[in-house]
Formats: C-alpha cells, structure tokens, sequence
C-alpha cells in the first residue's frame, strides 16, 4: 500500500509516522508513506501557499494553484483509489473506514489548514471528505496520522499476531472486552476466576458479555 499525504506543515508528520507499528510496516515495505510538502509546489518566491478569503470574515484559506498541482503530478504517476481531504465538517472516520483502506492500493489525504482550503479543491479534485471529530484542530495533520495509523496497523504483516487486530473495540461493533496481566492479584485488587480458569469456551462467553455490557453503558449507540 502506497499513502501520499499533502501538507502545508509537513514537520508535524514526522514523529507519528516514524514510530512503534508504523514505522515497523515501513521498514518491512508494507506500507509505502510519502509526505509531500505544499510549499514545493508553489510559484510565489517566499513559498506561501495561502491567501486572504474572498468576500468576509478574518483567517487564511489554502489557494487552489499548489494543491492543483501536487494533485495532479501524483495522478500522473498512478492512479488512487480515495482522495481524501481532512475536515471537520466531513463525514466521521470509522474503523469500517479503515477496515476498507487496509486493502486499497494508493490513498491520498490533503491535510487542511488555516481557514480551510479553495472551495473548488473540494469540488473538483477531493473524492471524500473525513474528520475524526466535532471540533476544530488547527490543521489536518494530526487527523491524517491518526487515519494512516488505524489503517496501516490493519494491513497482513503489520501487527506481529494479526488476530489482535480483529478483536479491538469496533471491529464488531462492540466496545472490547476489558483486559488483565500479570499478577492475578495486586493490593487486593483480583483478576475474574473465569479469566485463570482455562475453560475456552467460557472464557470467551465471558468476553462477549463483558463487551455487551460496556456497550451498552458507554456506548449504547453503538447497539443501534
């Protein structure tokens, strides 16, 4: 898999791609990370990529010509299977979403910033457009590195035992089921029997139930 992300502040990319899972599907080649800086793709000497919004209200807008251009030179070289813009007024980012992304061939985000970008980008060059919550971040970067976590980590070879993937919360629409280690009692404070048990199926009877029941008290809509 191949992600190309576009940014205007490319420095707050590094340290989240750099690490732990994802770095470690890098350094395997299974996923393929290019971070672009927009500032390479502008003609204005002092590299700005922003300028003043037409018609009102204070605050800089991303301009059309350097996402046009970084845009259309990675489309030359390959087709996508998603353009996706980071805002907060798209739709919400789901693990069914990254489920789906795992098995992509090239992605595409372009990460927001200031006021927003040229509206037209939107109509013209984005497919889909996701935030990763009600609110406003300063940029896009901090969603795109979450959104290329969540996907990456769910790529074959990614996580050493692929199984733990298929049991995080939401996979099943469930949250997961609460987890113990070692020691089986500390200060008092004991591990369910039925976990020390090594009766399988009941364990995992357990298990459901436990993420029924925390569903349902911490995220009953999850239920509907």
């Amino acid at each position: 898999m191949r992600i190309d992300i576009i940014s205007a502040v490319p420095e707050l990319l590094e340290s989240p791609l750099n690490h732990s899972i994802v770095k470690r599907a890098r350094d395997k080649g299974i996923a393929e990370i290019h971070v672009h800086n927009l500032r390479d793709y502008t003609l204005d000497k002092h590299r700005r990529v922003d300028d003043y919004a037409f018609g009102f209200g204070a605050g800089m807008v991303l301009q059309i010509e350097p996402v046009d251009r970084v845009i259309s030179k990675l489309k030359s070289e390959r087709e996508y299977d998603e353009i996706i813009y980071t805002s907060p007024d798209g739709e919400p980012f789901t693990q069914k979403m990254a489920n789906n992304y795992s098995m992509a061939e090239n992605l595409m985000i372009l990460c927001g910033h200031y006021k927003g970008i040229d509206h037209r980008i939107r109509e013209h060059l984005i497919t889909r457009e996701i935030t990763i919550g009600d609110y406003v971040l300063t940029g896009g970067e901090l969603p795109a590195a979450i959104m290329t976590d969540a996907i990456v980590r769910l790529i074959p070879g990614a996580i050493s035992d692929e199984t733990s993937a298929l049991s995080d919360s939401f996979q099943d629409d469930l949250l997961a089921p609460p987890v113990y280690t070692r020691p089986a009692e500390y200060k008092g404070w004991k591990v369910p029997d039925i976990l020390l048990s090594g009766h399988q199926a009941k364990i995992e009877e357990w298990l459901h139930q436990q993420s029924l029941e925390r569903t349902q008290r911490l995220r009953p809509d999850l239920l509907k």
